[in-house]
């Protein structure tokens, strides 16, 4: 039988262990970019699956400053697309991680 010591020393490193590993999960997300697209590829958004904003291309024909309105919507709609690209590829990612470590489908971590 184990002493209380070493349960404890156990549980620590496994502790250090899920943080080692939700950290390298967290650098793998923001290295994984994700596009949203709106008004037919007019406005595009590129951001990473942690929700950081890599880059927005704006076509040329929305440049007109009768159209400003409309290029906002449009804007705002592409990055709504691309966050909820990036929602979805960080819960596979999530969920796979959890997976490896044997967590059951659906635990939060806390902080995730």
């Amino acid at each position: 039988m184990k002493s209380m010591e070493e349960m404890i020393k156990a549980a620590q490193q496994a502790a250090e262990t899920i943080q080692k590993q939700m950290n390298e999960s967290q650098a793998k997300l923001d290295g994984i970019e994700v596009e949203g697209k709106s008004g037919g590829g007019l406005v595009v958004i590129r951001c990473s699956a942690k929700g950081r904003i890599i880059g927005v291309a704006i076509d040329d024909s929305l440049m007109q400053p009768s159209d400003k309105g409309i290029l906002e919507d449009l804007i705002a709609a592409a990055f709504n697309d691309a966050r909820a690209k990036a929602d979805e590829v960080a819960g596979r990612e999530m969920a796979a991680m959890q997976q490896g470590m044997g967590l059951p489908p659906g635990f939060k971590l806390p902080g995730m």
